[in-house]
């Protein structure tokens, strides 16, 4: 099913490092190139701190430079961020390898540690792969948390009557995350678009949900929007003071 969704397909993938990918990046004859995510990586660190604090806990503070330099990457353009990533992140990148050769010939073979630092190692060309271009992304967080979406609400959308009702569902599943992505009022959004519809009218470009948002501001929920830019700010200003902690004095 995925080979099939992605025939043609060229281009970056980003994925963890489940082996059921494996194929899809083996099969392609190098048109799909593996992007591997960080988050994945950091949360076996995090796992590994009980028992390894002094290891994991380097690794970990390392990983949240990087973080803290792709915070300073995510208002630039595309070749202003690559150029940012080789000049800050590789050399970051190159003390996380160094050190990974060192810990794994002395990490207990089924302990937290030796596991994190394998699964790193297994992955490091994809997990420096966000290095290469500009339009890659650290991790695959946003998809994960838009399919958690999905997730939360399995059980109440497993039975939906009919085969035919799932196609139908998706296609309204797929028309509300569009107004939810550009915080439009869905009500007001979903019933001129079916009303549109009912009228068999051709011409829906001007529903697509940007341009919809941007017709029709008073029905934009401004105050989401003002506190997703609060809490990026806030975000924004825990990671400057913890990198001016870390400046030599």
């Amino acid at each position: 099913m995925r080979q099939r969704s992605l025939a043609g397909f060229n281009g970056y993938l980003q994925a963890d490092a489940y082996a059921g990918y494996d194929h899809i990046f083996l099969g392609s004859n190098n048109s799909i190139i593996e992007v591997a995510c960080w988050a994945h990586a950091r949360r076996k660190f995090l796992d590994a701190a009980l028992s390894s604090p002094r290891e994991s806990h380097q690794i970990l503070e390392w990983i949240r430079q990087l973080s803290d330099i792709e915070d300073q990457a995510r208002e630039l353009s595309v070749e202003a961020r690559l150029l940012l990533r080789q000049q800050q992140s590789v050399p970051v990148l190159d003390r996380i390898e160094n050190y990974l050769a060192e810990l794994a010939p002395r990490a207990l073979p089924k302990g937290t540690l030796a596991k994190a630092v394998a699964y790193a190692q297994n992955q490091w060309q994809a997990l420096r792969r966000f290095t290469e271009d500009g339009r890659l992304a650290i991790d695959n967080n946003l998809a994960e948390r838009t399919l958690r979406h999905q997730s939360i609400g399995r059980k109440n959308w497993m039975f939906l009557g009919s085969s035919e009702a799932g196609p139908r569902a998706a296609i309204l599943y797929t028309v509300m995350a569009g107004a939810k992505r550009h915080r439009i009022e869905p009500w007001a959004y979903l019933r001129e678009l079916l009303m549109r519809l009912h009228a068999n009218e051709s011409q829906l470009d001007e529903m697509l949900p940007d341009r919809w948002a941007a017709a029709h501001p008073e029905h934009v929920l401004t105050y989401r929007l003002e506190e997703s830019r609060k809490k990026a700010a806030r975000k924004k200003e825990r990671r400057q003071r913890r990198r001016a902690q870390r400046r030599p004095k």
